[in-house]
């Protein structure tokens, strides 16, 4: 298994990861969309206070059994806008798996006018937690740390 393969597939069976900047950690709800944690901010929803001015931010990504630190990962902040090329599959992921969403018919376009979706894209660098890191090790020597 590749790292880009573990973190996308720890981040698509949990609802929640845990984005970390400017000494604050902040539980989020995420959808994984192509490459990439995305999340809707503010307006309404979530807040990750100024996170559109930081160039990198520290995924932790846990295991949704036991809810147990499995890796983390930096990850590239990416601001998306409604002429992004991918507004329309991030916020319909975002919209679809939405629970209690409030006026789903005009989510996404209040989206546009209130908040920030934001694409947490992994460069590759990564941590794994303790027991988990040596466990995978073993089964596939081609991982690799960084």
């Amino acid at each position: 298994m590749q790292p880009t393969d573990l973190i996308a597939d720890l981040a698509k069976k949990s609802g929640l990861v845990w984005v970390a900047y400017a000494n604050h950690t902040h539980a989020i709800w995420h959808e994984w969309v192509g490459d990439a944690v995305c999340a809707v901010i503010g307006g309404g929803e979530q807040p990750l206070p100024n996170i559109e001015k930081h160039q990198t931010v520290t995924l932790s990504l846990r295991s949704k059994a036991s809810r147990a630190l499995v890796a983390q990962a930096e990850a590239r902040v990416e601001v998306i806008t409604p002429d992004s090329e991918h507004w329309t599959s991030v916020t319909e992921a975002l919209k679809s798996g939405r629970l209690n969403i409030v006026d789903a018919d005009n989510a996404i376009e209040r989206w546009s006018r209130e908040s920030i979706v934001v694409r947490l894209v992994p460069t590759g660098k990564f941590t794994l937690a303790g027991d988990v890191s040596s466990s995978i090790k073993r089964t596939s020597p081609h991982l690799s740390r960084s």
